[in-house]
C-alpha cells in the first residue's frame, strides 16, 4: 500500500464528510487507506459516516488525549509506505497526490512535505511554510503583527506561494512523511496536547539532517479553526505548546534566548487573556 491517510476528528462531522468525499474523488488510482480517529467528540453525528464510507477505518477514542497521541496510535496500525496527517477540516482540490508522491519518492533525504493551503475565501494561509521559531522571528510574530514581504521571517515570505522549495516547518494540517521514518523518530511528541507538535516534528527531522519541503504547486482548502473555540483553554494550550518547544530546545543550550522567549510568550498570553475577558464582559 502506498498511502495511509490519518485524520483526527473532533466535532466537525460535516467538514469530515466533505474531506472524505474529496479524498474518495482525488485518491483514485493510489493504493491507500483512510484512518479516522474520533477524539471523544461530544457530538456523535460522525458515527453516521460509517455506513456512508464503509472503506474508511473509523476508530473511537475513549478519551481525548490530544492530537499527537491520536496520530501516533493510528500510525502504529497504518500499512502505507507514506503517512499523510490530514485535518478533517480540509479538502483535496485536484489530482495532485500522484505527482506529490513521485516527488517524495525522488528525494533521498525526505523529512516531510506540505502543500499550499488557502481558506474558504481563497486567502493563502501563511502557516503553509514557516521557519523554526527563534528569538527574532517569534518577537516579530507575537508583537508586531507585521509580516515582511519577500523576507525570511517566521512565515517564509521569501518563498513564493506557488513554488517548490525546502523550508524548515510545514503544518500538521497536511503533513506527508514516510511511515518508517515517522515511527523511527517516535512520531509526534505527546507532551503537546494540541498545537506545536508539527513544529517539533519538523525541527526533529531537520536536526537529523532530513529536508522538509513545501510543495506549492498543489493546494488544499483548509476551513481553518472550525473545530476550535477561542477561549481560555485554547489560549492555555496554544501558548503552553510554544513554551514546551522553547523549554525543550533552548533552556539548556540557549538560556538567554529561552528567557526572552518565555517572557514574551507569558506577556502575550496575558494580553490575549485580558482581551478575551473584555470580550466576555
Amino acid at each position: 500500500m502506498k498511502l495511509s491517510v490519518i485524520m483526527v476528528h473532533y466535532n466537525v462531522a460535516d467538514l469530515l464528510r466533505k474531506c472524505l468525499i474529496s479524498a474518495e474523488k482525488y485518491l483514485k488510482g493510489i493504493t491507500h487507506e483512510i484512518i479516522v480517529i474520533d477524539n471523544a467528540s461530544p457530538d456523535h453525528s460522525w458515527q453516521m459516516l460509517r455506513d456512508e464510507f464503509p472503506q474508511v477505518k473509523f476508530i473511537a477514542a475513549d478519551e481525548n488525549r490530544g492530537f499527537a497521541v491520536a496520530n501516533n496510535s493510528a500510525a502504529k496500525i497504518a500499512e502505507g509506505d507514506y503517512l499523510l496527517l490530514l485535518n478533517p477540516d480540509t479538502e483535496f482540490e485536484g489530482d495532485d497526490m500522484p505527482e506529490i508522491l513521485n516527488f517524495a519518492d525522488a528525494q533521498k533525504d525526505l523529512g516531510c512535505l506540505g502543500v499550499r493551503m488557502h481558506d474558504a475565501s481563497g486567502q493563502f494561509l501563511p502557516e503553509s511554510k514557516r521557519s523554526v521559531p527563534d528569538m527574532f522571528n517569534s518577537f516579530e510574530k507575537l508583537f508586531t503583527g507585521f509580516r515582511r514581504q519577500q523576507a525570511k521571517s517566521y512565515y517564509r515570505n521569501d518563498v513564493p506561494e506557488h513554488e517548490i522549495a525546502e523550508v524548515e516547518v510545514i503544518t500538521g494540517a497536511f503533513l506527508l512523511i514516510k511511515r518508517e521514518l515517522y515511527l523511527e523518530v517516535d512520531g509526534l511528541d505527546e507532551s503537546y496536547f494540541m498545537y506545536g507538535e508539527d513544529i517539533d516534528l519538523c525541527y526533529t527531522l531537520l536536526r537529523k539532517n532530513y529536508s522538509n519541503w513545501y510543495y506549492g504547486k498543489a493546494s488544499i482548502l483548509h476551513h481553518k479553526g472550525e473545530s476550535t473555540v477561542k477561549d481560555a483553554v485554547y489560549l492555555q494550550r496554544f501558548y503552553g505548546a510554544m513554551q514546551i518547544f522553547v523549554d525543550k530546545y533552548y533552556k539548556e543550550t540557549k538560556p538567554l534566548q529561552h528567557w526572552l522567549l518565555s517572557v514574551g510568550l507569558q506577556f502575550r498570553h496575558y494580553l490575549e487573556k485580558r482581551k478575551l475577558h473584555k470580550k466576555e464582559a
